[in-house]
């Protein structure tokens, strides 16, 4: 094994979205359901939860920052006053919802993240990543989540 790959945190089971935002550490109170997340969102997620998903994602701040279409320096806002507003908060579930979904259709965090950040034919040329920012894009990288899955890449 080389030291790139022992620096990569490994995992037995899949990563939820709460896992990636940092668990009951960070969160508080896990949700459990849907209607759950719902008050966890309208409450705000706890800033920390971003450097969670980077850290655990490996994305860089800027990186978190473009694919939940928030500047950065609002970001830094947010983490001097310890809590993302709700549309934020919305923004990086749906990031870290999607991660967490790519991760289970590769089964390596790894190559879930090549994916995300590599140019997609089934998405226009477009990465991922680079659509997360509105609803239609993330339907559509999920979409094509699903198709992988299944073994439909056109």
């Amino acid at each position: 094994m080389s030291v790139a790959e022992l620096a990569q945190p490994h995992y037995d089971i899949p990563r939820t979205p709460q896992d990636l935002l940092g668990g009951l550490s960070v969160l508080a109170r896990v949700p459990r359901s849907p209607l759950d997340w719902v008050a966890v969102i309208r409450r705000g997620l706890p800033a920390a939860s971003v450097d969670a998903l980077a850290r655990g994602t490996g994305l860089s701040r800027a990186e978190v920052a473009f694919a939940v279409g928030i500047p950065e320096r609002t970001l830094a806002r947010r983490k001097q006053e310890g809590r993302l507003h709700a549309e934020e908060s919305s923004r990086l579930v749906r990031l870290a919802r999607v991660i967490a979904r790519a991760e289970e259709v590769f089964e390596d965090p790894a190559a879930a993240m090549d994916w995300l950040k590599s140019a997609n034919a089934a998405l226009d040329g477009a990465t991922p990543l680079s659509l997360l920012d509105t609803d239609i894009g993330a339907e559509s990288v999920m979409d094509t989540l699903g198709r992988i899955e299944h073994g439909v890449f056109a």
